[in-house]
């Protein structure tokens, strides 16, 4: 289960958009606009991948502040959820964090993953408020 950073703009950033259209915003009746595509080249943007031509899953990393990262659009396959590739890939974004200068990392968790995000160490940091049109919460960690 290779993981790496890939470039915006690749073969692998359009397998992250399509990941990421059909599992996290396709069941919400929510597409993505060029500008929002577009600010993503700031992002450190991260693959897990079965083999070089298939992406299991990905998140991605926004600076947010000093010292602060936001993880985003976390997204695994449909049907490989429960079988660990959201963990390996937090792992590997909090060692990608930490090797670049971060000290926190915060999130807006769906609320169907806040327990997910708990037993990795998160913590809520808010109260509940909607976003895509469903329930979120702020988490972080210190790295």
């Amino acid at each position: 289960m290779p993981l790496k950073i890939i470039d915006h703009g690749t073969e692998e950033y359009r397998m992250m958009v399509e990941l990421r259209l059909n599992i996290l915003r396709k069941p919400l009746g929510l597409g993505f606009t060029p500008e929002e595509l577009e600010k993503e080249k700031e992002d450190i943007l991260i693959g897990c991948f079965e083999e070089e031509d298939k992406m299991e899953g990905c998140c991605m990393l926004t600076k947010t502040g000093e010292g602060v990262v936001r993880l985003r659009q976390m997204a695994v396959t449909s049907g490989l959820q429960g079988k660990g590739i959201g963990r390996v890939l937090m792992s590997f974004s909090e060692n990608v964090a930490r090797d670049s200068g971060f000290k926190k990392m915060t999130m807006h968790a769906r609320k169907s993953a806040v327990g997910f995000y708990e037993k990795l160490g998160y913590n809520i940091c808010s109260d509940e408020f909607e976003e895509v049109t469903i329930p979120h919460y702020v988490m972080e960690k210190d790295l």
